[in-house]
């Protein structure tokens, strides 16, 4: 499976427009060639470079496997339109928080997972919590990188 964005290549610089520093929407994705037995799909975005350690972005779950893309801009809600859970990135917020590095460059890892079942989970969980939840029922995933500095 593969994840890519119109925003930018994979290993490239994510645009200001989806940071701290610009209008900090949410990175428009594409998922490319998920498993055909996929029920649902899950992100996880984060920073491992970060001074305290991995700093979680967003935590979107419970996508349905019919859903190929996600835009820009997604609303910051703990519940979306098709059954879409959000839950709770390190800013303490439900939804997508953008990169906004402390010093020099930091990579930004988007994971997507393909799931087996959609297992209607409750909004707001964290990334631990939900990797837990969805471990068992992991098919497949993929991962796109970006690189954001200050």
């Amino acid at each position: 499976m593969q994840v890519i964005s119109s925003a930018f290549e994979n290993g490239g610089v994510i645009p200001s427009r989806y940071t701290c520093d610009g209008e900090n929407i949410s990175i428009p994705l594409e998922f490319i060639d998920v498993p055909a037995n996929t029920k649902s799909l899950a992100v996880i975005m984060d920073d491992p470079d970060a001074p305290m350690g991995v700093f979680v972005h967003w935590v979107m779950y419970d996508i349905p496997a019919s859903i190929k893309e996600l835009p820009a801009g997604i609303p910051q809600a703990p519940v979306l339109e098709y059954g879409i859970k959000q839950g709770i990135n390190d800013f303490g917020t439900i939804g997508y928080g953008g990169p906004c590095p402390p010093n020099g460059a930091h990579r930004y890892y988007i994971k997507v997972y393909a799931l087996d079942t959609l297992p209607d989970l409750k909004p707001g969980l964290t990334k631990m919590q939900l990797l837990q939840a969805i471990e068992p029922y992991i098919i497949d995933e993929g991962v796109l990188m970006g690189i954001y500095e200050r």
